[in-house]
């Protein structure tokens, strides 16, 4: 049986600019600028995006266009006889169970926010009144394994139907709404922003250097850095399985350019939408990850049809994480299917199984299993879950890709410059050798480097 192809070039595009954004873009990308210094933070962001992320976006597109296989198998398509680089294709698929654990209550939580934000619940909450709805909505273990449940079932549904006939054409739907949604919910907050002097468009679209003095000029470029890296999920795999379900019409550059694209338009949006409103409303941009959870609903209850723009987002959110969800449960699934010989039902079957048993933990580490605190006193399983991912899966395992692909003693610089350049549209030039060769492993390392020292509060 052939190769699982995506009907069009839209799709991959849409689709892996759908693995990339997430929950990461919407929720984490608007506080941390907040947190940051607004403008500023967003040019630093922008800057190592495209120094850091096009690059090794590239490659993993590469490896895996040119593997025609999974993350787990890539390697072995690719490596010289008696290298062990395979393993880190193992490594790819452990991090992508690792990442939808923790994920897929996340996203569970985004779903509930809808019905609740559509039922009404919120309506005449201030902003304690929203907290304790957070909190007893976590700390309700029923709720968190029914959506867990629905988020699990409805991701395997939609990749048993098949990379073209499920995968591609859900994702397609999802992303276009998405992005009409964010388009309608940003124009509303910017014509609702303006009208109060547009306080939270300067703040987010200024650069101003005197408040990144305030937070620390460090602090804002290493921010700005983790943002630009994680926020294209780099380093498991997640981009290389989509290289493999695509043809050899198009140079792989242009396309990491063009996903990293959209992938920016989304997390820029999502600042357009939420500072206008905390600024109109007085709410503190900084207010770390319970910007969305607890400040923004208090922020719609303020508007205006506070029920139908909050509805909005809410929807917008569960499509944004939906996406990732999607793209890497058919990473798995492809994975899994490579190494053992399953059918692609088999396989959905199987992997939702094991996938909720996997999740437990973290979907009852709010409230059953509150008392394990792996990372202090008030971590929770996700804080686990979530630093072993994105501390260290990541930056490491893109740091494989990048070496794998540069080095004489892993695929080569010539082999990738070639099946990265087939095809039309932007490519990899010769004289960027020596920065992907010399440079860019440095800045992967000082990323993961800068991350750990970071969240051990060392810098």
């Amino acid at each position: 049986m052939g190769r699982d192809r995506l009907k069009s070039r839209l799709g991959f595009i849409l689709l892996s600019a759908g693995c990339a954004i997430g929950i990461g873009n919407v929720w984490k990308f608007p506080y941390v600028a907040g947190q940051n210094g607004g403008g500023i933070f967003v040019l630093i962001y922008l800057f190592f995006l495209l120094i850091l992320g096009v690059p090794v976006l590239t490659m993993e597109f590469s490896v895996g266009r040119a593997a025609q296989k999974s993350p787990a198998k890539l390697y072995q398509q690719l490596e010289k006889p008696g290298q062990k680089w395979h393993i880190h294709g193992y490594a790819c698929l452990a991090g992508n169970y690792l990442l939808m654990m923790f994920y897929t209550t996340v996203s569970g939580w985004m779903m509930n926010y809808f019905v609740s934000t559509a039922a009404g619940k919120f309506d005449g909450l201030d902003a304690a009144g929203v907290k304790t709805a957070f909190a007893d909505m976590q700390a309700d273990p029923v709720q968190a394994v029914l959506y867990l449940v629905i988020v699990i079932v409805i991701g395997f549904a939609v990749c048993a139907l098949g990379v073209q006939g499920g995968l591609e054409k859900v994702t397609k739907f999802m992303m276009l709404a998405l992005l009409a949604i964010m388009v309608i919910l940003a124009g509303n907050s910017i014509i609702t922003d303006i009208g109060s002097g547009s306080e939270g468009l300067k703040f987010y679209l200024l650069p101003s250097v005197e408040r990144m003095n305030e937070v620390g000029i460090v602090n804002v470029i290493v921010a700005a850095m983790n943002q630009a890296f994680f926020t294209l999920s780099l380093g498991i795999g997640s981009m290389a399985i989509f290289g493999s379900y695509i043809g050899r019409d198009r140079a792989l550059m242009g396309e990491a350019v063009n996903v990293a694209l959209l992938d920016t338009f989304v997390a820029i949006c999502s600042g357009l939408i939420i500072f206008p409103a905390c600024f109109a409303n007085g709410v503190e941009v900084d207010a770390g990850p319970g910007l969305i959870f607890v400040t923004l609903p208090n922020v719609f209850n303020q508007l205006p049809m506070g029920r139908l723009w909050g509805s909005l987002f809410f929807v917008f959110m569960s499509f944004a994480a939906l996406s990732t969800v999607l793209a890497v449960f058919e990473n798995i699934l492809s994975c899994t299917m490579d190494l053992f010989g399953w059918s692609r039902k088999k396989a959905c079957l199987i992997n939702g199984v094991a996938m909720f048993v996997l999740s437990l933990p973290c979907a009852l580490g709010f409230n059953l299993l509150s008392f394990i605190k792996p990372m202090g006193e008030r971590s929770t399983i996700l804080d686990l879950e979530d630093f072993i991912v994105s501390n260290i899966m990541l930056p490491l395992g893109s740091l494989v890709f990048v070496l794998f692909c540069v080095s004489r003693y892993g695929w080569g610089w010539k082999s990738f410059e070639e099946e990265a350049n087939q095809g039309k549209g932007l490519k990899v030039k010769s004289w960027m050798r020596g920065y992907m060769t010399w440079v860019l492993p440095v800045i992967v390392v000082l990323v993961f480097v800068f991350s750990m020292l970071s969240f051990f509060k060392v810098i």
